[in-house]
């Protein structure tokens, strides 16, 4: 029987490991990252028989920094667009605005911060589990926030796998001893997944590949 799939990915840490990939290989165009193309070649790790059953990508629009980089929430929907196309389930989380302590000049000052992705890949875990709709549950991320939705998983239900597949340079020993096994996603696998750069549509409609990716 073939072993069933469902790979949950945290955005921003894949983001963030895109950013590191590109200044570790020189190459400056990995942005436009072909999710569904790199995981499904890490299907192998998981026997012969394994399929891809899903993907969840979650994230949230950057609109704070518009006012410095225009287009940044506009690039970001476009690749949203370009993964929903190809067969990933998208959810959006926000950013809020939070007054915290500066640790150099002891004064208060105004950020923000992603917030319910923890909870929503938490929360998505438990119901894929819940629903039987995967063999084998693989995180996409290095973020120890996830290691309480890992060990309830594994609690509520032993029978399955609870795997993390760790971004370029987010490997975490932590989540690796507590994961059923783990593996990571090279940079060069990054270089060899990527959308084309003309993306058509179903309406007819076709995405490009920003400029600057």
């Amino acid at each position: 029987m073939a072993k069933r799939v469902s790979f949950l990915v945290d955005g921003f840490n894949v983001y963030h490991s895109i950013k590191e990939a590109m200044r570790d290989t020189g190459n400056p165009s990995l942005r436009w990252l072909d999710l569904r193309a790199l995981l499904s070649s890490y299907l192998s790790v998981f026997g012969t028989e394994a399929v891809l059953e899903d993907i969840f990508y979650f994230t949230a629009y950057a609109h704070h920094l518009t006012g410095d980089n225009p287009d940044v929430v506009t690039r970001h929907q476009t690749y949203v667009t370009a993964l929903k196309n190809a067969g990933v389930t998208v959810e959006v989380a926000r950013f809020k605005k939070k007054s915290v302590m500066c640790p150099e000049c002891r004064h208060r000052i105004k950020r923000h911060e992603e917030k319910e992705t923890d909870v929503s890949i938490a929360v998505k875990a438990l119901e894929i589990l819940h629903q039987d709709r995967c063999d084998a549950l693989v995180f996409v991320s290095g973020d120890t926030d996830l290691a309480p939705a890992a060990r309830a998983a594994k609690r509520m239900f032993p029978e399955r796998q609870v795997c993390f597949a760790f971004p370029h340079k987010r490997m975490n020993t932590e989540l690796q001893q507590l994961a059923d096994f783990s593996f990571r996603l090279r940079p060069a696998l990054y270089a060899k997944h990527q959308l084309p750069d003309r993306v058509p549509l179903p309406s007819g409609r076709e995405l490009r590949k920003p400029t600057s990716w």
